[in-house]
């Protein structure tokens, strides 16, 4: 399946990626479901590899924690980072015989801990694969089975993430003249175009300004079940396709610029069921398309020193700096208070989709600390007590 409209748009001078080898059959020659396969397969005389493909086929549907499916993209990481762990089992980390996913044992996780160790890997890496070896075991009911990473030898800096940004992403900071180069986006692809200024002015993530329908997502402020002393504007925008865990949110169409990218939007997705996205691809090739568009336009981290989600960061400084009066942390912003801190990043998480306070510290930095404000005898009387 094509990634891009036309061959005439396709990067030049990349070699296309080998096709992966297909995974083993998951149905016996009875014609047997992989339930069936499975209940078979003797630990220690079958296939490893088979058993693992009959486990991902049962179970790669599930969430670790919720009663719900995960999305196509994490059934696809996982699956692919499982099959990935066996293979350095005995590639990287040493073990001649592969061990039965059902007989795995603290050697074999202390053994490609070690390997990613000496990767080293990412602290955000790191959590997305315990998490992934987490819903294994869960799948070979053992509960438990998968300690923390400081238990199989890890400092913590090598996988404790933190949240809070050091450093402005906007395009702001990068010296870009941003309106100008969304035109030029536009110029050469109405459709991208027209997602990046639904994300220059809403902050939407990538996925969600591919996957907005602009002439069915407003509403009114009615039905949006927001407090009516939030009010902040007679109609909303609500987002929930493609929304990060599906959680679903109300933008506020209180600014011409908001309401500008939208009708600009309507003019691009001509029909009323239309997303934002080519109608001519699938949501998969319009992801590929929208990528392909930043790589030609210079907008990434090695190019122009930016990226999409660093648009996104824009409208979060904007949007705190409207709210509190004054820059962020990430920006040495002036003095503000803690509380009109505090009030600022509760509403700065909830544009960008969050439900907590501290989840705004990826955009605008560390907050400040509301015991800072408080008089001598009450830090005293409560020294917990902060702006969480």
């Amino acid at each position: 399946m094509s990634s891009f409209t036309d061959k005439a748009t396709r990067p030049q001078g990349r070699i296309p990626a080998k096709p992966s080898p297909q995974p083993p059959r998951l149905v016996g020659k009875d014609g047997s479901n992989p339930a069936e396969v499975l209940a078979h397969c003797r630990p220690g005389k079958a296939d490893p590899n088979q058993v693992l493909e009959v486990l991902i086929k049962l179970f790669n549907t599930r969430h670790t924690a919720l009663e719900k499916t995960v999305s196509f993209k994490t059934r696809k990481e996982r699956a692919h980072f499982l099959r990935r762990f066996y293979r350095d089992l005995k590639v990287r980390a040493g073990f001649k015989i592969l061990p039965d996913p059902r007989n795995l044992g603290d050697q074999h996780i202390r053994a490609i801990v070690k390997v990613w160790q000496q990767k080293k890997l990412a602290p955000a890496t790191i959590q997305t694969y315990f998490s992934f070896l987490r819903g294994l075991a869960l799948w070979l009911g053992k509960t438990g089975f998968i300690q923390s990473p400081a238990y199989y030898g890890m400092e913590p800096q090598e996988y404790k993430r933190t949240e809070v940004a050091h450093v402005d992403k906007s395009w702001t900071s990068a010296g870009v003249e941003i309106d100008g180069l969304i035109e030029k986006v536009c110029a050469f692809d109405r459709y991208v175009g027209a997602s990046l200024k639904l994300i220059r002015t809403m902050g939407l993530r990538r996925k969600e300004s591919i996957m907005i329908r602009p002439h069915q997502c407003v509403v009114p402020f009615e039905a949006t079940g927001i407090d009516t002393k939030e009010r902040q504007a007679d109609r909303y925008v609500f987002i929930k396709a493609g929304a990060k865990g599906g959680r679903p949110r109300f933008i506020p169409l209180n600014t011409q610029e908001r309401t500008d990218a939208l009708e600009f939007a309507r003019t691009v997705a001509v029909g009323k069921d239309s997303h934002m996205g080519d109608p001519r691809n699938g949501l998969r090739e319009n992801l590929r398309r929208f990528d392909y568009v930043m790589f030609k336009f210079g907008i990434t981290g090695k190019q122009l020193g930016i990226t999409v989600h660093g648009l996104r960061h824009e409208v979060m400084i904007n949007h705190y700096q409207d709210q509190a009066g004054a820059a962020p942390s990430v920006r040495s912003g002036g003095a503000v208070p803690p509380e009109k801190d505090a009030a600022a990043r509760l509403s700065t998480a909830k544009l960008a989709g969050h439900n907590r306070i501290k989840a705004s510290g990826a955009y605008l930095g560390p907050m400040i600390a509301r015991r800072e404000a408080l008089p001598s005898h009450r830090r005293r009387e409560n020294p917990k007590d902060t702006a969480e």
